[in-house]
């Protein structure tokens, strides 16, 4: 059940971006909640994961992994509508394609994703319960601030230049949270990979 909400996180968002691309404002601006369901939908599954206790390795690596899609796609599709700079998107493909990498030790070991940081700062950072829901919130957000300012620009309302103006703040606020959770991954495991194997020692 909860792989299921994971994975149709997916066929919803390629409807929004369809749904942003006609140039109607008035599906624009229903995209606004749309978006908001998607990002909601993060949050469910993983309550009806640790509800039914279905968590496991699978569901979680399945988690990041359609995060991760459906946030790349995200920040290039507003990117290709001129919303935020190029420069958003290549940051966070950098990131998570490093992140990821670096996570597959773990994996290749039995661990589950969040559960591969051990020093408690690092933890809490990346983690905790706190802190993934205030990315998420954040993140999402963003996106339908997003949203709402290409619905302001396709209206030619008189608003939009400050809606333009917050939305590509929070943008930049959700890509500063996100190196910062990205680097206790990377240095952490970096440092375990530095360390010699029981063999060696």
């Amino acid at each position: 059940m909860a792989n299921a909400i994971t994975l149709g996180r997916m066929p919803l968002l390629f409807i929004y971006i369809a749904l942003l691309h006609t140039g109607r404002p008035t599906f624009i601006f229903w995209c606004v909640p749309f978006i908001v369901l998607i990002m909601l939908l993060d949050m469910v599954d993983g309550m009806v994961a640790r509800r039914l206790n279905q968590t496991s390795l699978l569901g979680s690596s399945l988690d990041i992994a359609v995060d991760r899609a459906l946030e790349i796609i995200l920040w290039v599709v507003f990117s290709c509508l001129g919303l935020i700079p190029l420069l958003i998107p290549l940051i966070v493909i950098t990131r998570g394609t490093i992140t990821d990498a670096v996570r597959c030790v773990g994996n290749s070991k039995g661990e589950a994703a969040f559960n591969q940081l051990k020093n408690p700062i690092n933890h809490f950072l990346v983690s905790s319960r706190f802190m993934r829901d205030f990315y998420g919130g954040i993140k999402g957000t963003a996106f339908a601030v997003l949203t709402l300012d290409l619905g302001f620009q396709t209206l030619e309302h008189p608003w939009a230049g400050w809606i333009h103006s917050f939305a590509v703040g929070i943008s930049w606020a959700t890509i500063v949270l996100t190196i910062v959770r990205g680097i206790p991954v990377i240095a952490e495991e970096v440092s375990f990979l530095k360390k010699p194997s029981p063999s060696e020692g």
